[in-house]
Parts: structure tokens; C-alpha cells; sequence
């Protein structure tokens, strides 16, 4: 039977065991998977208060870590495993994996919500994923490192500051390069972390409605 409220899980990815804080919302509309990048966790003040938002529009969430606590310690002294893209997207598919498969969240649409370089961990995790994942979001993402974009099947929506020069000329490329459907939106003024009055609740608006629209009615099939 399905309960709504908070679950805490672990899911197995690989030699690692990764913890997540699971909300459930009482329908089925969907789940949307976050994938923290650049020294972030599933502590994220920022993707918490999206996920709240997500779950006030009908939709479960899943924050989850993309790294122990001993790779954290590692990462906070060198800062490269937040740009491992390869591993950050092992992480994100072993969440996808266990989200399609475990009872309280089998049957689910599930969605992803990618920030910096855990954005580029989500796409590639769409890419691997196809017949699972059925929206992403990026925020303030690095859609750059991905290197086939257009493996893509996952309707994109790319949300960028626009102050964020450098960032938003990457996600430009980047929606040229999607053969998925894509949408590049801006917030006028915003910088890299919408910390802006007012740019994260546009972004949680942008967002639920973009997966709203793209996982009503869809429902994933675990690729093997």
C-alpha cells in the first residue's frame, strides 16, 4: 500500500550504498529524481525548496547523495569528483533503477531535476534510461559535458540565469545539440544560484509545470 510522507532509503550503486529522503505525494502524477552536483547534497537548500514546490503541484520527490561520505571528504579537498560526470550519472541511474523497481514507487512517471554538474550526471542518465525517464529539468546546468546530447530522448527543459553569461552560451549550444524536445528558458536577472528575490520560485514553477505536463500519463519501463 502506498503511505504519502517522508521514507528514508538506501539504494545500492555498485560497491557503495547511497542515502535518499523520500517524499511521497498521495497521487501517482509522478516522482522527480534530483541530481546534486558541485559539492552539493540532498541537504541542498535550494533543491529542497524546489522539491517542496514539486509536491505542492501533485509530484513525489526523491533527494538523494551522488557520493558518500568519504567521497565528499575526498571531493571537498580536491573538488574532481563533482566534475566526474561518468560516475555522477552511475549514481543518478542507480536511483532511476531503484526508483521504477521498489513497491512504494513502481508504476511511477519519473522525472529528473539536474543542478550544475549534476545536470549533465541527469541527461546522461536520460540518455542510458530512455523507456524510464520521462522529463528533465536542469537548473544553472552544465549540459556541456555531456557528450551525446543527442542519445536524449527525455523532453529538456533548460533553465538558465540571465545574468549567468557563460553558463546560459553553453545551454544555448547545448539546446541546439538536443534532438529531444527542448525548451531554453532565461530568468531575466538571475545569477548562477538564483539567489535573486523571487528567481527560485520561478524556477519551481517552470519546473513543475514542465513535468506536470510531460509525465502525466507516462509510465516507466525499466531498460535493462
Amino acid at each position: 500500500m502506498r503511505v504519502p510522507g517522508h521514507v528514508e532509503i538506501e539504494i545500492n550503486a555498485g560497491e557503495v550504498t547511497l542515502h535518499g529522503d523520500l517524499e511521497l505525494s498521495p497521487s501517482r502524477l509522478g516522482i522527480v529524481v534530483f541530481a546534486h552536483g558541485t559539492g552539493s547534497s540532498r541537504f541542498s537548500p535550494r533543491n529542497r525548496l524546489v522539491a517542496e514546490a514539486l509536491r505542492a503541484r501533485g509530484l513525489s520527490t526523491l533527494l538523494t547523495d551522488l557520493l558518500t561520505d568519504a567521497e565528499e571528504d575526498v571531493d571537498v579537498a580536491t573538488a574532481h569528483l563533482r566534475f566526474d560526470i561518468p560516475l555522477l550519472a552511475e549514481r543518478v541511474v542507480a536511483a532511476v533503477d531503484w526508483t521504477a523497481s521498489e513497491p512504494h514507487t513502481t508504476g511511477s512517471p519519473i522525472g529528473l531535476f539536474g543542478a550544475s554538474t549534476g545536470a549533465a550526471a541527469a541527461l546522461v542518465a536520460a540518455a542510458r534510461r530512455t523507456d524510464a525517464v520521462g522529463a528533465v529539468v536542469s537548473r544553472g546546468g552544465r549540459p556541456d559535458l555531456v557528450q551525446d546530447l543527442a542519445d536524449v530522448r527525455a523532453p529538456t527543459l533548460l533553465i538558465v540565469g540571465g545574468e549567468d553569461h557563460q553558463v546560459l552560451k553553453l545551454n544555448r549550444s547545448a539546446a541546439a545539440s538536443l534532438r529531444a524536445e527542448v525548451r531554453l528558458a532565461v530568468i531575466p536577472g538571475a545569477t548562477h544560484l538564483f539567489e535573486e528575490p523571487g528567481a527560485l520560485d520561478e524556477v519551481a514553477r517552470l519546473a513543475g509545470d514542465w513535468f506536470v505536463q510531460h509525465l502525466s500519463g507516462v509510465g516507466p519501463t525499466l531498460q535493462g
